[in-house]
């Protein structure tokens, strides 16, 4: 499986970045990727106000330009994420479209991003959020996939459920910050893939130094042995990196974590 991992720029102009997604997507075409993932909140600015004024329900036309990206392109996309209103509330959502541009996922954003570091970042996704409640596993014509967002993918039990269920590839629409980019960024995906014996991808927006959010950016993919097979600087790019999925099969039969686990013993206050 070729996968396309779109860094871009993001602006404060939805339309804008809509264009620019489609645009962007025509150039993942032309390497032969078989699927490409977008960044996390790829159509607006990364604050709460600019959710909220960027706010639409499923079927409208942040849902409408991905769909016909996947149709146009004829390769399975995962649509980044953005702000997904129903009734009263907001989701930080990712839906994923096969080549066709039928919808076949959406994940909800499980975990909330709202930290407060001293003299760093200080953020409240659940000022404006509502947290998803699904683990998310789709089926392709290459087997299972996973899916979640950024900071879903530092709770470890997400990750192996998504695997457990049969997941090859977790793929992580993210936007880490430059508090916690350099110091967590590649040693999550990192480890995330050595304990599930799977590929992991993070597709993070390019750096704005100006921005009101600023990207740590640095899209990555990682190989079920824990090895760094791309990994973007700062700036807009598209990583194009040829996945062989049967290195899952081969590292797990090397090395056989998943049939040594003792699930008799994973429970708090056994006797």
């Amino acid at each position: 499986m070729k996968i396309a991992v779109i860094q871009m720029n993001t602006t404060a102009d939805k339309a804008v970045n809509l264009a620019h997604m489609a645009e962007l997507m025509d150039r993942a075409r032309e390497t032969g990727a078989d699927l490409a993932v977008m960044p996390e909140m790829f159509p607006c600015l990364y604050t709460n106000r600019s959710f909220l004024a960027n706010a639409e329900c499923a079927g409208e036309s942040i849902w409408q330009a991905l769909s016909e990206a996947a149709r146009k392109t004829g390769m399975y996309l995962i649509g980044g994420s953005f702000p997904e209103r129903e009734g009263e509330r907001i989701y930080n959502t990712s839906f994923v479209f096969d080549r066709s541009g039928t919808q076949i996922a959406r994940h909800r954003k499980v975990h909330l991003f709202d930290v407060n570091f001293e003299g760093g970042q200080r953020f409240q996704e659940s000022r404006t959020f509502t947290p998803g409640d699904d683990i998310t596993v789709f089926d392709t014509e290459f087997g299972k996939l996973g899916l979640c967002i950024c900071f879903d993918m530092r709770f470890p039990e997400l990750a192996r459920i998504m695997a457990l269920e049969g997941a090859q590839v977790l793929f992580v629409p993210a936007s880490f910050n430059m508090t916690t980019g350099p110091k967590h960024w590649e040693l999550m995906f990192r480890s995330r893939a050595v304990d599930n014996q799977v590929f992991t991808v993070g597709c993070a927006p390019a750096r704005d130094e100006n921005g009101p959010y600023v990207s740590y950016a640095n899209s990555i993919v990682v190989d079920p042995m824990g090895q760094v097979l791309a990994r973007a600087g700062a700036e807009e790019t598209i990583l194009t990196v040829d996945l062989d999925l049967t290195e899952i099969a081969h590292t797990r039969a090397q090395l056989p974590l998943m049939p040594a686990r003792r699930t008799d013993l994973y429970t708090i206050g056994r006797k």
